[in-house]
């Protein structure tokens, strides 16, 4: 897996559009992997980043939530919970694989990765049941060490 002061891979993936996104996470970045959509504690942890997105971006950073679900489930889940930022699309495991993440089983485990000047800066493992408060961590986290002026 993926460590602090590791170089940024390179991705790209569908988001719940369809589009496709090839982050280059020169900014500060946010990339939380999840298990599956319409679960509970991944469904916990879309509504606290949902709930904090004005902050992040406010700071000039990117949030993205990736997991193995296809575009059309991403499009659903994104839909009932009022997501505005984009959920990758993975469904071969591939960028989870980019970022050193297990995907034998079909999903990912919970594990989010802060992103700035072309590498790794943060890894967070946060409480796979209940996953509530990891957003704003992260948030101010990022906000204090990677934003100028944070």
């Amino acid at each position: 897996m993926l460590d602090a002061g590791d170089p940024a891979p390179e991705i790209s993936a569908q988001n719940q559009y369809g589009e496709t996104v090839s982050p280059d996470f020169s900014a500060p970045t946010v990339v939380y992997f999840y298990p599956e959509d319409f679960t509970g504690g991944c469904t916990i942890q879309a509504r606290d980043f949902r709930e904090v997105l004005p902050e992040f971006r406010e700071g000039g950073i990117t949030v993205y939530g990736v997991s193995m679900d296809d575009v059309a489930t991403h499009d659903e889940f994104a839909e009932e919970e009022g997501l505005l930022f984009d959920l990758l699309a993975d469904p071969e495991g591939t960028v989870a694989e980019a970022f050193g993440l297990d995907t034998s089983g079909g999903r990912t485990g919970r594990r989010t990765f802060v992103l700035a000047d072309g590498e790794v800066k943060a890894v967070y493992d946060p409480d796979r049941s209940d996953p509530s408060g990891h957003a704003e961590e992260v948030l101010n986290d990022t906000r204090n060490e990677y934003v100028q002026g944070g």
